[in-house]
């Protein structure tokens, strides 16, 4: 049986199941709820209900029965392997590949094809998500850093919580920003209707911040420089819709009608600096943007 341990940070009295489904995003709340029921979830050492509000400062331990054995295989998928050493990968990953395996998708995905071109991979994130620190949607394109042992894991893990690795996209939105450079603080969390998507919100919500700068004009659209500084879940898309920019080919947080016939959003993980785990060598990886969205930019600059 596996124990994880959960300490809460900044949370807004969220109940328990809800809280567990957010952090455990592998594990339903309905089987959590059934957890909780069997006295498999305490806090601060005490079984709860599952109306319990969580607090700052709660230490939660789940109880994790053995699963049933589930094989994730690996499969000769082409990867586009920007760096490799015996500790890190830096991959550039294509749109349309999902990152790791979930319930009812456990083929096609970037993890399958980490584990045919790799001996070895970090074994933290469980069996579903090997030598994943972080991760980006489906549908963006580009840079991510690949774990291939536990030590490297931890470090890169808490070098992420610091906002010590550099991440930087690039993105076209719609309609025209007239700043040339912003940050937008606004908190993330689950949508209050839509489960399925985020939103800028204060309930349930964590601190989101995302810094952008504007690299060239078209009318209707504006190509921008994005730098994370928290890694929110689907945060660039949320925060640029917030705005009412949009990221063009997004048709989960826009309206607009897909004029490029686009199979998901234009934006690109382009930018990858980080500090070595094991030799502390500082590193900086660069990746150019793919063909459809240099397609689309074309269309642009021969519109103007």
């Amino acid at each position: 049986m596996d124990i994880v341990e959960i300490y809460v940070g900044e949370e807004d009295d969220e109940r328990i199941d809800a809280y567990l489904a957010k952090e455990l995003n592998e594990i339903s709340r309905s089987y959590i709820q059934k957890l909780i029921k069997e006295n498999l979830v305490k806090v601060n050492g005490n079984c709860v209900k599952s109306k319990y509000l969580v607090k700052e400062g709660d230490c939660i331990l789940v109880e994790l029965p053995e699963p049933k054995k589930l094989e994730i295989l690996p499969e000769d998928i082409p990867l586009d392997i920007v760096y490799e050493d015996e500790d890190i990968a830096v991959i550039n990953k294509p749109q349309g590949m999902v990152v790791h395996p979930a319930p009812g998708n456990y083929s096609g995905t970037l993890v399958n094809a980490l584990l045919y071109h790799f001996d070895n991979l970090s074994t933290i994130n469980g069996i579903i998500r090997p030598g994943i620190v972080h991760r980006i949607d489906k549908d963006t394109s580009g840079l991510l850093v690949i774990a291939k042992n536990d030590f490297t894991h931890r470090i890169l893990s808490e070098e992420l919580k610091k906002h010590n690795i550099v991440r930087v996209y690039i993105a076209l939105v719609h309609g025209n920003i007239k700043e040339d450079k912003g940050t937008i603080n606004e908190p993330i969390g689950r949508h209050p209707v839509d489960r399925k998507k985020m939103a800028v919100t204060a309930k349930n919500s964590k601190e989101a911040i995302t810094h952008f700068e504007v690299l060239e004009r078209f009318g209707n659209y504006t190509l921008v420089k994005a730098q994370l500084e928290t890694g929110r879940t689907h945060q660039i898309r949320v925060h640029m819709a917030y705005i009412n920019h949009p990221v063009v080919g997004d048709f989960v947080y826009s309206n607009y009608k897909n004029k490029f016939n686009l199979q998901g959003q234009l934006l690109h993980a382009r930018k990858l600096e980080l500090i070595h785990p094991r030799t502390q060598k500082y590193m900086k990886f660069e990746s150019s943007l793919p063909d459809y969205f240099l397609k689309v930019l074309d269309i642009l600059n021969n519109n103007n």
